[in-house]
């Protein structure tokens, strides 16, 4: 893989992530690993008590992602990217009136588009299958134990999606990250 990233590799990792999902009560191998493997980690963590265990469950994986998301983008360029994107802007605000000039800029601007994409896509090679993974194993978990709500209202999967929300905004703060 070049270090930009490589869009067959995402898609293949993509197509094998959506396999999983698909087939998950089908093929029942994927299953039971999932669940031999999160039932006495995660799950220990969940009936000890389910909404401090879903709050550590969420930031370590929330720690997982910003890590891999560090570690497996090119910072530095991503960086340069970015501070070129805003230099261009910039410049097409002074130039607004001159439409010639406008275009000009907005295909430098959008020469960017691709390069930025593969290099901030790449993380989703390590992280969709254990993704995908802890995301059937948490519905498998979740339908067993019945309709939970955290804080009155909240299905698992809102929990979910609000606390890595948060996580990830403070841990990106925290190590920098593009």
């Amino acid at each position: 893989m070049n270090k930009e990233g490589s869009f067959k590799g995402i898609f293949i990792v993509m197509l094998i992530a959506l396999m999983i999902a698909f087939f998950w009560e089908s093929i029942s191998w994927i299953r039971n690993a999932a669940h031999a493997v999160l039932d006495p980690t995660a799950g220990t963590l969940l009936n000890w008590n389910l909404t401090l265990g879903m709050t550590v469950i969420i930031l370590l994986i929330a720690v997982i992602m910003t890590l891999v998301q560090k570690y497996a983008t090119d910072q530095k360029t991503l960086r340069e990217m970015k501070k070129e994107q805003k230099e261009l802007q910039e410049e097409m605000k002074k130039v607004r009136a001159h439409p010639e000039k406008m275009m000009e800029l907005q295909k430098k601007q959008f020469a960017f588009l691709p390069k930025m994409m593969k290099l901030s896509m790449r993380p989703i090679i390590y992280t969709s299958i254990p993704l995908i993974l802890f995301f059937r194993w948490f519905m498998d978990f979740f339908s067993a134990i019945g309709d939970v709500r955290f804080f009155g209202f909240l299905s698992w999967f809102w929990f979910y999606l609000l606390g890595s929300i948060i996580f990830s905004a403070v841990l990106r703060k925290i190590f920098k990250i593009v």
